[in-house]
């Protein structure tokens, strides 16, 4: 029986062959272009000619969404999805249908016999390099620039090495989703130094992980300096362990995520059982834009240990910190948390269990941000609230609105947002960079994402899928996306993500019917410069309407978190050269008239002042982004 399965479909393939073939040389089909009716782009011609009552035409943009899967690679990708052996030709797979994969790493460096001054490398594996190495220096420099999905593992790297130096400098800059592994790094080294300078500057989705880092060391120490500055969003750090069972490790956190988006990291068991531990925190997290960080059993176990907090999360928006166990079981431990969290705009610090079986801890607060929780708290004696600031306190940070947000919250973007006001005539206004920075994707056909699965209860079946190993970058990524999926939606949203251009046809039209127009910005001229607004079309005659909007999410294929956006006015307008009046683009702008369910601490407030339900917020459809509407005649 299975091999007149296969000979079966071997014969379906020779039959799809001869006919992609004819179609090629001349025949007809629906894409009325000579190609093949098989394709992807074939089939969603004919979707949208059945399911659009439309006379505009069709949607160059959404047809090129379309896989670009030949019809023998689409029937035998199908084939291996209904049989769930994908994971098996995943490379194939993912080259074929122009899906976000990271590359299988090639095999380790192993070999080390003298100093190694790494640039313009991308994507190695550095397992094992560097083991019992005595003395010397390496040096990442320029290293995977401007990559767009730069891998790289440091896994048991420098091994039991003494007196080895490590500079991570100009590490991935500018570049988009890094996903790097530094475990067990440094494990067992005695003496010597490790400095990660000018790390990750300017990434769009860090995901970096600290595994056992400088476990076991002698007097082995980091420093974090200018690390993950200008990022933006992404999982961040993970910290686990980090330093366990170290002796005299001293570790420096200066400059790190200045400036940044959305970043955050993870501090678990981090200098556990350690002896002489010496953290600094730094500038850490400076200016900011919500920084979030946890910290879970650190410095667990651990004897005669300092952490000092200075200017910490200072100046940011924001902002959520955990400390839940810290420093537990512990003996003669200090903390200063000195001039922490003075942000513009509230966050909130909990500590739960903090200092939980300590003995002799030594813990001062001074210059202390508001809205704090402390919840099993131990050792309250040995606390020391030197100006700490409260809500009603003289130094407490401050509470800015308006201007003052502006001016000092670097982070949100000229013209990011802006008023209904700005859209006439000859205005001037600065454009965001609304390039698109994820990575390059297709849709897949309903033929595969039907076989596929997609919930939070199959992640082990998606991670086969697509080789996303445990703690790994691919893991977070899938996992965040369907967690954003399963979402309830909020009050008064309809909201649905989609992975085929089907699917995404279905749900527009069970919004808006089946009159609908997709619109989109045309390109990405204008940039981060200024522009002049020319002639400029209200849809639906200027008049409160609905939409449907579709924003890219992270994932293996293309996939839109689509949700129906009420009360808005979609506009249209033609960008000029503010210099020579020259067109340079077709923007397509939203303007949001119900803000009253907004954050108060949403962007738009803070880049236009005021707050929930007091103004219309107004922004451009990013590349590859879109905004679906009735279509008119």
């Amino acid at each position: 029986m299975q091999i007149l399965r296969h000979i079966a479909l071997l014969l379906s393939l020779s039959f799809l062959s001869l006919l992609n073939v004819n179609y090629a040389a001349g025949g007809s089909s629906d894409s009325g272009n000579g190609e093949s009716p098989f394709t992807a782009k074939a089939s969603l011609i004919r979707y949208w000619n059945k399911e659009i009552r439309t006379v505009l035409p069709k949607s160059a943009f959404l047809l090129s969404k379309a896989s670009p899967l030949s019809p023998v690679d689409l029937a035998t990708f199908a084939k291996l999805a209904s049989q769930n052996a994908l994971s098996t030709q995943l490379p194939a797979f993912c080259s074929s249908a122009k899906l976000f994969c990271f590359p299988d790493l090639s095999p380790s460096l192993e070999k080390h016999d003298q100093d190694s001054h790494f640039a313009i490398y991308n994507n190695r594996n550095f397992t094992n390099y560097g083991t019992g190495r005595a003395g010397g220096a390496d040096s990442f420099k320029n290293y995977s620039d401007g990559e767009n999905i730069p891998v790289d593992s440091f896994r048991r790297y420098g091994r039991d090495a003494a007196g080895h130096d490590e500079t991570f400098s100009n590490y991935a800059p500018d570049s988009n989703v890094a996903d790097q592994s530094f475990n067990t790094y440094g494990a067992g080294a005695t003496g010597g130094t490790g400095e990660f300078k000018g790390y990750n500057v300017e990434i769009n989705n860090p995901n970096l992980r600290f595994t056992s880092y400088s476990d076991d060391a002698n007097a082995k120490g980091q420093k974090f300096s200018t690390y993950t500055e200008n990022a933006n969003a992404g999982p961040g750090q993970a910290f686990t362990s980090y330093g366990k069972n170290g002796n005299g490790v001293p570790n420096e956190f200066s400059g790190y995520g200045t400036s940044s988006n959305v970043v955050g990291a993870d501090f678990s068991n981090y200098g556990e059982t350690g002896n002489g531990a010496n953290d600094t925190f730094k500038s850490y997290g400076f200016d900011g834009n919500v920084p979030q960080n946890n910290f879970k059993n650190y410095g667990d176990g651990g004897n005669a240990g300092a952490d000092s907090f200075a200017t910490y999360r200072e100046k940011s928006n924001v902002g959520d910190d955990s400390f839940q166990s810290y420093a537990k079981n512990s003996n003669a431990q200090k903390a200063n948390f000195a001039n922490y969290g003075k942000s513009f705009n509230e966050g909130t610090d909990k500590f739960t269990g903090y200092g939980k079986g300590a003995a002799g801890q030594q813990i001062g607060f001074k210059i202390y941000g508001v809205n704090t929780t402390f919840k099993e708290y131990a050792n309250k004696k040995d606390i020391t609230f030197a100006r700490y600031a409260n809500a009603n306190a003289a130094d407490a940070p401050m509470k800015a609105t308006g201007e003052s947000l502006v001016n000092h919250n670097k982070w949100v973007e000229p013209g990011k947002f802006f008023r209904e006001s700005m859209l006439k005539k000859g205005s001037v206004m600065p454009m965001p960079d609304i390039r698109d920075k994820m990575p390059k994707r297709s849709f897949l056909p309903r033929s595969i994402i039907s076989k596929l699965p997609f919930s939070t209860s199959q992640m082990d079946q998606i991670k086969e899928i697509f080789h996303a190993s445990d703690n790994s970058s691919m893991e977070r990524i899938i996992l965040d996306a369907l967690e954003e999926c399963e979402r309830a939606p909020s009050p008064g949203e309809n909201k649905r993500c989609v992975g085929s251009a089907e699917d995404l046809i279905d749900f527009a039209a069970s919004i808006l019917g089946r009159n609908l127009a997709v619109r989109t910005t045309d390109n990405v001229n204008g940039s981060k410069k200024n522009v002049m607004i020319g002639s400029i079309q209200g849809i639906n005659g200027g008049r409160v309407t609905k939409s449907v909007s579709c924003h890219q999410s992270l994932y293996p294929y293309l996939l839109y978190y689509c949700h129906s956006v009420p009360k808005v006015r979609v506009y249209e307008a033609d960008l000029l050269d503010p210099n020579s009046k020259a067109k340079i683009n077709h923007g397509v702008a939203i303007c949001h008239l119900d803000t009253s369910s907004w954050s108060p601490t949403h962007g738009a407030f803070l880049a236009l002042g005021s707050g929930p339900g007091q103004i219309e917020v107004c922004h451009w459809i990013f590349e590859n982004d879109m905004t679906w509407t009735i279509a008119e005649a």
